[in-house]
């Protein structure tokens, strides 16, 4: 289904996102990968070229709306068309509201709803044209509230109301939109997480062990994709238990998820 598809994936340097671009890749999707480190972008793309996957790298900070339109433009006059553009770039953080300054709100939500509202907007047209797919990678926490990350959990809210809007709009244009919701999964975001005053956090609070990994996440969503759904919520007890109980245990969630999130090495609550 996708040799010869053109795929955008933002925040494509690392973790999820990187893992779509291989695993795009060896579905045979052509390629045009988005981050602010184009440095990892191009040995990401001297990797898959060597294995014969056409890669266009574009520098992105999809805080900056200009930024993604330049990126959609770039992509559509490489290739002539886009069929797949996957909002993936994202940030997390973790501090309690009390803490934390109103800027760090605005940065998450910057990155992770506005680039997916920038890059949505300007790529829409050529979706449309092509009956495509557009995808959202939210969490678990675009459904279930989670404690110490206030920011992170409104803006993956956003994003899901956002691209369910958008696929209802264009219910009647062949247009594909999946919100794609991981639970606690083993990549970069976790480590990069802003703490109370805009600064990475550094090592992961939590054991990524037993996490699901990239690899197989991004197997999840491009299976989700080739069948067109519209909603992939990922792991079972942290993720689509949780969000069934949510709709009619709600306190018995909130509970569990304090409890859950308090575990955390240095966690503010108890």
């Amino acid at each position: 289904m996708f040799q010869g598809k053109v795929a955008i994936v933002t925040g494509a340097s690392s973790g999820i996102g990187k893992a779509l671009a291989y695993e795009l890749a060896r579905q045979g999707a052509k390629l045009v990968v988005a981050a602010r480190n184009s440095e990892k972008l191009t040995g990401i793309a001297q990797d898959l070229e060597n294995k014969g996957t056409e890669v266009l790298v574009v520098r992105t900070d999809v805080t900056q709306e200009a930024d993604c339109k330049a990126l959609i433009e770039k992509a559509y006059q490489r290739f002539g068309r886009i069929d797949i553009l996957i909002n993936n770039a994202g940030i997390s953080m973790r501090a309690i509201l009390e803490d934390l300054d109103c800027s760090l709100l605005r940065q998450v939500m910057d990155v992770n709803f506005w680039g997916t509202v920038y890059c949505t907007k300007y790529a829409l047209p050529y979706l449309l044209a092509t009956k495509g797919s557009l995808v959202g990678v939210i969490s678990i926490a675009g459904f279930i509230g989670l404690p110490g990350r206030t920011g992170y959990a409104a803006s993956k809210f956003a994003v899901r109301g956002f691209l369910n809007t958008v696929r209802i709009e264009n219910i009647k244009k062949g247009l594909h939109v999946l919100v794609a919701a991981p639970g606690f999964t083993a990549s970069n975001i976790r480590k990069t997480a802003l703490d109370a005053h805009g600064q990475q956090q550094g090592e992961s609070p939590r054991n990524e062990s037993n996490m699901m990994t990239a690899e197989r996440c991004a197997q999840i969503i491009v299976k989700g994709i080739r069948k067109r759904k519209r909603e992939i919520i990922m792991t079972f007890v942290e993720g689509k238990l949780a969000v069934f109980l949510s709709k009619w245990l709600p306190a018995l969630v909130d509970k569990l998820s304090y409890s859950h999130m308090a575990k955390e090495p240095d966690s503010p609550f108890k």
